[in-house]
C-alpha cells in the first residue's frame, strides 16, 4: 500500500483522538504466543504467468513461503487452480485486480466492459495505473468487479482463504476501501488490512498518529465482524531491485534478497504480520512481460535459501497462514 491508502482511511473514518498502542496484539487474541513474531510469508501475483505459478509453487514446496493470492483475470489462473485442486490445503486468496499494468501483456475485467466501463481502457484491458482507475471507475464498478472475481474463483471450485489488492488500487480512495471491506465482511473472507500496532507500516508509510489510529479503528471493525486482523504489514520487497553491484546472477540475487528479508524480519515486532513478495522462476519470456524479473526471481531464490529458513528457526519466528488465522478466529466468541 502507498501512503495515499492510509490518507484514504483517515478520510473514511473521520477525526479521532491521538493514537495509543494496542495493549494486546491481534495475534494474542487469536491464541498465538505472547511476544512472538507470527508471520505470513505471502506471494502476490499468482496466475499472472507460468513463471509466477511455478515460482509460487516452488517457493512454498521447497522454501518458507506459505501463503499466496491469485489474479483471477489473468491467463494462467486455470493452471494454478488445477494445482490447487490437487493441493487443497494451500493457503490461497484473491489478489483483487483492477489494473493491467504491462505494455504488451494485458488482461480485461471479469465483469465485462458493459458492466464496468470505467475500469477499461482503449485496448479493452483494465487500466494500467491506479490514478487512471481513480479518475474513471466508480465505487459501484469496483464492487461489481470484486464480486465477479470472487464468483469466477468459486465457479472454478476455488474458495479463497483471504483477499488483498493488486497494486493497492482498492486502498486508493475511501469509497474503494469501503467496498473492499464490505465484500470481505459480508462474505466472511479475511481481508488484508493492517489494523494493529503497525510498527513497520508506520515507518514505511510515514503515518502520523491520527492516521495510525484510523487503521486501528478499521482493525477493530474487522475483528468485530468475525475476521482475523493483521497487526502489521511489511510491503517493501518490490523496491529491493538488485544488488548495488548490478550483478543479476542467481547467486547474487539470492544473497542480496535473503539478507534483505532477514533485515525486514529483524525489524518486525511481535504480532501477526504479513510479509509481501512476488516470486517467479526465470525464463526467456518473462523479461518481455516485465522488467521486474530480477526482484521477482530474487524473491523466489530467497524463499528457498536455507540461510533464511535457518534464521527463522533460530529466532523462534512462527509461520502461519490466513487459513489458520481464520480457523482460530472462528473459535473466539
Amino acid at each position: 500500500m502507498k501512503r495515499i491508502a492510509f490518507i484514504a482511511v483517515l478520510t473514511l473514518l473521520g477525526h479521532m483522538s491521538q493514537a495509543q498502542s494496542p495493549a494486546t496484539t491481534f495475534a494474542e487474541k487469536l491464541g498465538y504466543p505472547k511476544g512472538k513474531k507470527i508471520i505470513i510469508m505471502h506471494i502476490d501475483d499468482v496466475g499472472m504467468s507460468y513463471e509466477s505459478n511455478q515460482g509460487a509453487i516452488r517457493a512454498m514446496e521447497e522454501g518458507v513461503a506459505n501463503s499466496l493470492s491469485v489474479m483471477m483475470p489473468c491467463p494462467w489462473v486455470p493452471g494454478f487452480v488445477h494445482y490447487l485442486k490437487e493441493n487443497p490445503t494451500v493457503d490461497a486468496g484473491l489478489h483483487l485486480t483492477m489494473t493491467s499494468e504491462f505494455k504488451d501483456y494485458r488482461w480485461g475485467p471479469l465483469a465485462g466492459k458493459p458492466q464496468v466501463k470505467g475500469l477499461v481502457d482503449s485496448e479493452g484491458a483494465l487500466r494500467k495505473g491506479v490514478r487512471d482507475v481513480v479518475k474513471n471507475a466508480t465505487p459501484d464498478e469496483i464492487e461489481i468487479e470484486i464480486r465477479a472475481q470472487l464468483a469466477r474463483a468459486r465457479e472454478m471450485g476455488f474458495e479463497p482463504t483471504h483477499m488483498d489488492s493488486h497494486m493497492g488500487t482498492l486502498f486508493a480512495t475511501p469509497e474503494y476501501i469501503e467496498r473492499y471491506l464490505k465484500v470481505g465482511m459480508e462474505e466472511k473472507i479475511p481481508v488484508m488490512f493492517p489494523g494493529g500496532h503497525n510498527t513497520v507500516a508506520q515507518s514505511q508509510e510515514e503515518l502520523v498518529a491520527e492516521q495510525l489510529q484510523m487503521t486501528r479503528k478499521v482493525g477493530q471493525m474487522l475483528w468485530a465482524a468475525g475476521l482475523p486482523v493483521l497487526d502489521d504489514l511489511e510491503n517493501s520487497s518490490y523496491g529491493w531491485k538488485e544488488p548495488e553491484s548490478g550483478d543479476k546472477s542467481p547467486e547474487a540475487l539470492q544473497a542480496y534478497k535473503t539478507e534483505k528479508y532477514i533485515q525486514a524480519l529483524e525489524n518486525v515486532k511481535p504480532g501477526l504480520t504479513m510479509v509481501i513478495m512476488h516470486c517467479t522462476i526465470h525464463s526467456e519470456i518473462f523479461p518481455h512481460i516485465s522488467d521486474s524479473w530480477p526482484t521477482r526471481q530474487g524473491d523466489f531464490l530467497a524463499m528457498i535459501d536455507p540461510k533464511l529458513k535457518a534464521y527463522i528457526e533460530k529466532e523462534g519466528i512462527i509461520l502461519t497462514t490466513w487459513r489458520e488465522a481464520m480457523e482460530r478466529r472462528k473459535k473466539i466468541k
